[in-house]
């Protein structure tokens, strides 16, 4: 294994990587103004974006929860790499060979990945390539069926990477251990397992196969489709859990249709792989499906992240179900986590309950456009299948409809809705609105009691603070311009303790004077040689805080801006030292007092000349 990366090539990976591109492959992102970025974060979940990406800079931080860095940490955080891995995957994207300190030859080709994840993707993708091509061979004939009779020619395959597993019990493994993956690696990834008698053999087996990927468009594993009726397997088979794949986190489609989502606001949820690829033939390219495993909470997070599903933006979640017994169960647990999304749920019935694939199949590309057109609110879906459940001609099953459609109101997430929900609770029910409307607020006290009590807001900073804050701005933001006159003013202007170890390891990092051109590097490096926790994550959070100045900052800015932090610093001084001489008796303690006195006059004096100076500079 080679040594470390050379620190001028980790230089220029962080110079070339656009962080809005790396990002945006995981988070929407919208202006926030001043040049920044903003989105939902995905370190952590949250109603309105907290998480900001500073372009000019090339970092991020989320306000919510404290994460921060450049490029190379928001992969190592977000897809869980090592340094060198996320260094190696970034290079490979800006095409820029790296060179380790071990060399000591100039070298041929790509390195190839050295950390498990890079190992287990760069073996997903060799798999693909390999089901692809037995897709086209003789022993393959039945999955060419089943795609044709769903129509879903040869490009269809080719674009959603489907392939076929042959009729062998170890074609692929053997073919990736002539590749260099290790057996070990095999059954990590999935792809192989160990046979009872200890040999490796393949997972697939005879089965028409959809690579699964994740939204960075890696394959993380295999959907595969029963073909044969002596197969005694599920009709469905799926990659076990692994280190890269885990079901709950994963939506099939999601690598085609994120772009799509992020424009339109909106995502489609189906059921199935041919369902996905149906409604993005058909033009409607939003449609994700869930991998062997129900819609579920760490899926919303997912899809909320890219409608940047906020309390200032919402989207739109379209749902399509079967219409059958089955189906109808899924709505109303769909509705049970509909909370969890800000935005606007709907529900799509195909006519004759048939799935996108089939409908399209049966009346074509403008019938799965229509059905998704005509969708209809989660909630009514809700209500009225609910309600369904009960005889409403007896005064039995009206009450009991009420006391079960009452909670699925008081879950609207929109309060001005309510009433009116009520209303229309009531007339279908054929109930007086009262009993109706009293059950509804009921359940709103139930829904109260268990909410957990707000937090407290914090005091907003000070004047004084905020200018120690934008000082820091400067410095980490714009060190070409803060450069000599920032470090002149010492730490002790600074009254915060954690403001106080952000500008102790400005210092330790070499000054502002240091930062040669600053951005990711100059911000990194001060992050490093910050021993202080709080600091740290104070760092990210000043690096793309906008500053408070509208317009290209100028050197009369900074000098503004230092000269008030030293007049702040200086002012809670002096206003100590007058408490001070006004305890003191001038007479018992002449020579206390005049010195004191002495000292205060100075202080004065340079205040004075302070508050000139930013007069001055204005």
């Amino acid at each position: 294994m080679a040594g470390r990366v050379k620190d001028e090539d980790i230089a220029v990976v962080r110079d070339r990587t656009s962080i809005t591109d790396v990002v945006s492959e995981t988070v929407t992102l919208r202006s926030a103004g001043g040049g920044n970025m903003k989105g939902l974060c995905p370190f952590h979940d949250e109603k309105s974006p907290s998480f900001n990406v500073s372009p000019a800079r090339g970092v991020y931080y989320c306000h919510g929860c404290g994460q921060g860095g450049d490029a190379i940490k928001f992969l190592m955080d977000a897809e869980h790499l090592t340094f060198i891995e996320s260094v190696e995957r970034l290079a490979s994207r800006a095409g820029i060979q790296l060179r380790y300190d071990t060399d000591t030859s100039k070298p041929s080709g790509p390195r190839p990945p050295s950390g498990q994840k890079q190992r287990l993707i760069a073996a997903h993708a060799t798999a693909v390539d390999f089901y692809r091509e037995q897709l086209g061979t003789p022993g393959a004939r039945k999955a060419r069926e089943f795609l044709a009779e769903r129509g879903f020619g040869r490009d269809a395959a080719e674009r959603y990477g489907c392939g076929f597993a042959p009729d062998s019990w170890d074609a692929l493994s053997k073919h990736l251990r002539l590749k260099g993956f290790t057996a070990e690696e095999l059954v990590t990834a999935g792809l192989s397992k160990h046979a009872r008698s200890g040999s490796l053999i393949d997972r697939f087996r005879r089965r028409l196969l959809w690579p699964i990927r994740e939204v960075t468009g890696d394959t993380i594993g295999f959907g595969a489709r029963k073909l044969f009726d002596d197969d005694d397997g599920p009709k469905y088979l799926n990659t076990p859990e692994t280190p890269l794949y885990k079901k709950s986190h994963v939506l099939y489609g999601l690598d085609h249709a994120k772009r799509e989502i992020a424009k339109r606001g909106r995502a489609v949820i189906v059921e199935g792989y041919t369902d996905v690829m149906a409604c993005h033939e058909a033009g409607e390219p939003t449609a994700v499906a869930t991998c062997g495993t129900a819609f579920g909470v760490d899926h919303i997070q997912v899809l909320r992240r890219l409608l940047m599903d906020s309390d200032s933006f919402t989207g739109e979640i379209i749902y399509t179900f079967d219409g059958d017994a089955a189906g109808q169960k899924a709505a109303l647990r769909a509705f049970e986590e509909d909370q969890r999304f800000v935005g606007r749920t709907f529900i799509a019935v195909s006519p004759g309950n048939m799935d996108p694939c089939d409908l399209r199949l049966a009346r074509g590309d403008l019938a799965v456009r229509d059905m998704i057109a005509g969708r209809e609110p989660l909630v009514d879906f809700a209500l009225r299948h609910t309600i369904g459940r009960f005889d409403l001609d007896t005064v039995e099953g009206r009450v009991e409809a009420m006391r079960k459609a009452a909670p699925l109101v008081a879950k609207i997430k929109d309060r001005e809705k309510r009433p009116e929900y009520a209303r229309k609770l009531a007339g279908d029910l054929g109930m007086d609105l009262e009993p109706v409307q009293r059950a509804v607020n009921n359940a709103l006290r139930g829904e109260a009691a268990q909410q957990p009590a707000p937090r407290a807001k914090s005091a907003p900073d000070s004047p004084q603070r905020l200018v120690e804050r934008e000082a820091l701005k400067l410095a980490l933001q714009e060190p070409v311009l803060a450069g000599p006159m920032f470090d002149a003013v010492g730490t002790e202007n600074y009254g915060d303790a954690v403001l106080q170890a952000v500008r102790e390891a400005i210092t330790d990092a070499g000054g502002v004077q240091s930062a040669a051109t600053g951005g990711a590097v100059w911000i990194e490096k001060v992050r490093d040689a910050c021993a202080d926790m709080g600091g740290q994550m104070l760092v990210g959070e000043l690096a793309v805080e906008p500053l408070y100045f509208d317009g290209q900052v100028d050197p009369r800015y900074v000098q503004v801006t230092l000269a008030r932090l030293q007049g702040g610093a200086l002012a809670t001084r002096i206003r100590d030292l007058k408490s001070k001489v006004q305890r003191l008796n001038p007479v018992a303690h002449k020579d206390q007092y005049l010195a004191l006195a002495g000292e205060l006059f100075s202080l004065e004096q340079q205040a004075r000349a302070l508050r000139d100076q930013a007069a001055g500079a204005m």
